[in-house]
């Protein structure tokens, strides 16, 4: 486990007062693949003496209720990331209390954050809300439950007084991000083909104002600066420390926006750069991020492949200038497009998010986004994927859509009226269709599979290099894909068309499930004797390269 001193007098100020740290913290949330969240708020506790237990939340209530009843704490946290999980969250809170657990329960998220009044109504059995970044807020608050003293006062908090919802003085955003401790690191993430992944944060915030997006709200809603960015020499020391430790050689920065963009951040990035190299990790790691299209720079990304990314996530959103406009991206089609081309023209493999439907979509914007899938990936360099915008709550596209009178479903399921009514029922059978199928939706649908076996060949051409194979799997790989996507994108295209003349469907369900399964198959057999050829190469390459992890 690694855990990095508190650094900076502002953060130990925290510490400076009498505490009880006789009973622990239970933490309850999705950790089984990374959660720095959980990690950041357990190992803040843990810096102040407090033993900290994080659950996962997908167990089973049993075994849930039993670490709880075992390790008798003083409170149990939530931790909410996706709000359409909030009534098996209310359930699960319920069933606590029911078997008579009496800790404090509090809740944290961007959900709760934005909705704190809902979040209370939807779970009566909670006393309070951590509102925006926890972990000040959230030591304050173990600190005076420890102590019998009154918590109400604390900024950064919601609770119930009666009848009447109260929410506190908002505390600042922390202004240092490299005061906080190192995050808790206690689950192992997967390995994958032999290497040990370990997630990243440089930086919190994100100064766009997307229209969907619940993320730029959160911080901005709080007092301080928006966007805070950890020292490049810091962030590689981390980076250093858990290859060293945990032998972690592929790691992937969580940031909501990965600093690259204009002058500063570019400034940031390659002193960032600088640092990799003053600590061997070139060579020895490979690294992914997220960025905008609009901030992907030839020269410095060129400088970045050549450190060691391997990969870059795009959320792109729409082929559509209008619904560019809608979704406030603050970006052009011509600029995603850019964007693709220039990744591409370095070698480096990306992924993407896309819309297909969003609250200003019509069939002609759905077909200008086909043809823009097909500009972007009808080459196979990366699996065509995509879905509907949901309006989150607290994103001001949810506020526009109820003022116009479409905001339709409830919080786990919100939904909303297109401006052209066939839209909902082609959005029906374009889902049903891709679902019955198994192309886009899950983790064993066919798109998804594509996506990561592209992620493994990115891997590959880095870690190991001398792998003699590759070109040739790489080549089937991309006109396997070539060919999934052209099917896919023929289908869309086609309902399209259909239901804009007002005519039969024209897909067969069966045909589909055929074809994506035909090439699912294909899929695992090109790319199990790919492994099986390469792996005496792997394993030589791991024995040479991969460091003993420390005791």
């Amino acid at each position: 486990m690694v855990h990095g001193p508190v650094r900076r007098a502002g953060f130990a100020s925290s510490g400076a007062h009498e505490r009880n740290v006789a009973r622990p913290i239970v933490l309850i949330g999705f950790r089984r693949a990374g959660n720095l969240g959980l990690g950041y708020l357990a190992s803040t506790l843990r810096a102040r003496g407090y033993r900290v237990e994080i659950l996962e939340f997908e167990d089973s209530f049993e075994t849930i209720l039993a670490a709880i009843r075992r390790h008798d704490p003083i409170l149990v946290g939530f931790s909410l990331i996706f709000q359409f999980y909030i009534r098996r969250y209310a359930e699960l809170a319920r069933q606590l209390r029911a078997h008579g657990v009496t800790a404090h329960f509090t809740i944290g998220g961007h959900f709760p954050t934005l909705s704190h009044h809902h979040t209370l109504e939807l779970i009566p059995e909670l006393d309070s809300v951590v509102r925006f970044e926890g972990e000040l807020t959230l030591l304050e608050l173990v600190d005076a439950l420890g102590l019998g003293k009154g918590w109400r006062a604390i900024h950064g908090i919601a609770y119930r007084r009666g009848a009447e919802i109260v929410a506190t003085e908002l505390r600042p955003l922390l202004s240092d991000l490299d005061e906080l401790p190192y995050p808790d690191r206690s689950v192992d993430e997967p390995m994958t083909l032999g290497r040990r992944a370990a997630q990243m944060l440089a930086s919190r915030g994100c100064i766009r104002t997307c229209s969907f997006c619940s993320i730029h709200m959160f911080y901005r809603s709080a007092p301080g600066k928006v966007v805070r960015t950890r020292k490049p020499a810091e962030v590689a020391r981390e980076m250093r420390i858990l290859h060293d430790e945990r032998c972690a050689t592929i790691f992937s920065f969580q940031d909501d926006d990965f600093p690259v963009y204009g002058r500063v951040w570019q400034r940031w990035t390659r002193e960032f750069l600088a640092e990799l190299y003053r600590n061997d990790l070139p060579g020895r790691s490979i690294w992914k991020i997220n960025a905008r299209a609009d901030a992907i720079d030839a020269e410095l990304f060129a400088e970045m492949r050549d450190a060691g990314m391997y990969m870059v996530y795009m959320g792109l959103e729409s082929g559509s200038d209008e619904g560019l406009v809608t979704l406030n991206k603050s970006i052009t089609v011509e600029q995603n497009l850019k964007a693709v081309e220039i990744l591409k023209g370095l070698g480096l493999v990306f992924d993407f998010g896309f819309m297909l439907l969003e609250p200003s979509s019509s069939f002609a914007s759905i077909l200008e986004n086909v043809a823009f899938l097909r500009r972007i990936v009808g080459d196979g360099y990366m699996a065509a994927e995509f879905c509907r915008m949901i309006p989150y709550d607290g994103t001001p596209i949810k506020d526009q859509l109820a003022r116009e009178g479409r905001l339709r479903g409830d919080v786990c399921n919100p939904d909303y009226d297109f401006l052209d009514p066939r839209l909902t029922d082609f959005y029906v059978v374009v889902n049903e269709l891709l679902n019955m199928t198994g192309w886009i939706h899950g983790l064993r649908a066919l798109s998804p599979q594509l996506k990561h076996a592209w992620t493994e060949v990115a891997i590959i051409e880095r870690l190991y290099p001398s792998v003699r194979d590759l070109p040739s799997y790489r080549a089937k790989l991309q006109e396997l894909t070539r060919a999934s996507n052209a099917v896919l994108l023929d289908v869309v295209e086609g309902l399209a068309q259909d239901f804009m003349a007002d005519r039969r469907i024209s897909h067969s369900p069966q045909v589909l499930r055929d074809q994506c399964g035909r090439f699912a198959e294909e899929l695992l057999a090109t790319r199990n004797a790919f492994i099986r050829q390469s792996q005496p190469e792997i394993v030589r390459i791991l024995g040479d390269a991969v460091p003993q992890a420390a005791e």
